[in-house]
């Protein structure tokens, strides 16, 4: 019986968190984050004030927990897939596919991220391309050490990664009917270009001196 309630206990705080977060992101997706209050998010979920502070402090907790919720998830997944690419095409392709098939997917979010990029920086310390750029750093240059990417400078090609990534994202999320996977078709064949212009003038500047 203890157990028994344990169990409807945890399930009951689970079920609670997600309704408060479900209700923050359509206020915030509705209004903004600037216009949204505590008692908006609460008068949505239509649970008692003491509850949602049971789970949180004030609007930024929430908003940084919806945040957090996505960009970990998408990180730990991208992480997997880049780690477990054999070829260059693989690495970037599997990598763009799963960011736009993410925000295809849950567009708000994305979109919140990006109107919002002055709380992220407060909450973050950093943008919401930062807070992932560094783990990227990492499986770029893992990459380079296992002969699957080319010798290429890392911090540029990590940031512009991101760049194709975050434009083409932009669309993506502000597209009724968004394809993810002509959107990463597009952005793997242009970065597949780009590598191989960058990689053949490394292999000139480095045979003429």
């Amino acid at each position: 019986m203890i157990k028994e309630n344990l169990g409807k206990r945890e399930l009951n705080r689970i079920n609670n968190r997600k309704a408060i977060i479900s209700a923050a992101r359509d206020c915030f997706s509705e209004k903004g984050y600037d216009q949204v209050t505590v008692r908006d998010i609460i008068r949505r979920t239509g649970l008692a004030s003491g509850t949602f502070y049971n789970y949180f402090e004030d609007k930024q907790s929430i908003f940084s927990a919806l945040l957090s919720d996505y960009i970990e998830r998408l990180g730990s997944h991208l992480h997997e897939l880049r780690k477990s690419s054999e070829t260059l095409e693989s690495f970037i392709h599997s990598t763009y596919l799963a960011v736009f098939t993410a925000i295809s997917e849950d567009p708000v979010v994305y979109q919140l991220a990006h109107t919002n990029n002055r709380v992220i920086r407060d909450l973050f310390g950093e943008s919401i391309i930062g807070t992932n750029i560094a783990t990227l750093e990492k499986d770029i240059d893992d990459a380079i050490k296992r002969g699957v990417i080319p010798e290429i400078d890392s911090h540029f090609l990590s940031a512009a990664f991101f760049g194709v990534a975050y434009e083409i994202g932009l669309r993506v999320a502000n597209t009724s009917m968004p394809d993810p996977t002509m959107a990463a078709k597009f952005a793997t064949g242009l970065f597949m270009g780009g590598i191989k212009e960058i990689s053949q003038a490394t292999l000139l500047s480095d045979s003429v001196s």
